[in-house]
């Protein structure tokens, strides 16, 4: 997937999607923190450490540590492994879309946590940093690169929301994704993001992550 035309550097991709990050993250601090604590708490008193981090793949191929509050089980790559050999069902699914509707994985509370998208929590951190933005494309693993058909992704910091988590999350294929980030970095703009914060809550309400 080639861009036909070079994209406009606007003020909002040059800087201000930016300030837009640090501005929104520095004001929900306040009540994001005690948040994220408290589902911490939840998930250590279910016995499991409660912050995951996985290296992800950022800005021009970039890598990064991602955190998450922890929503599977110990040892999670193994029995993925062992469920994908016994399941062919399983496997197709993951090699279309690189997640399972159905994952032996996840904890019960870790369910929660996923369908209300408040594992993602954390992921401010990656924003303050600089290695995230609250909108963008969602963070590739580094295995998953060979997957992905396009370059748009590398244009941009991953995002905590975007276009493909409030579109077609549960029900599109993994290359699909190359469409939605090719959408969004073409319309980059702040009411384009604007328009996707205000549809993740929705998403979030209706607990549709997965």
């Amino acid at each position: 997937m080639t861009r036909t035309r070079p994209l406009a550097k606007t003020p909002y991709r040059n800087g201000g999607k930016r300030i837009l990050d640090l501005g929104l993250c520095t004001m929900s601090l306040p009540f994001v923190v005690p948040l994220i604590a408290i589902l911490a708490l939840l998930v250590a008193l279910t016995g499991h450490s409660p912050f995951y981090t996985q290296n992800r793949v950022g800005q021009h191929g970039r890598i990064f540590k991602m955190w998450k509050l922890r929503s599977m089980i110990h040892n999670s790559d193994l029995l993925l492994k062992a469920h994908l050999d016994e399941n062919p069902s399983a496997r197709e699914e993951w090699q279309r879309a690189q997640k399972l509707k159905s994952d032996p994985r996840i904890t019960a509370f870790g369910s929660l946590l996923r369908r209300t998208s408040m594992d993602e929590l954390p992921q401010i951190w990656n924003v303050l940093r600089g290695e995230m933005s609250l909108v963008g494309p969602r963070p590739m693993l580094i295995s998953q690169e060979p997957l992905y058909p396009g370059q748009d992704y590398y244009d941009m910091r991953p995002g905590i929301s975007g276009n493909w988590q409030v579109s077609a999350r549960n029900d599109s294929s993994f290359k699909d994704r190359a469409l939605f980030d090719a959408t969004y970095n073409e319309a980059m703009s702040f009411p384009e993001d604007i328009r996707i914060l205000k549809d993740t809550f929705g998403v979030v309400l209706r607990a549709k992550g997965q």
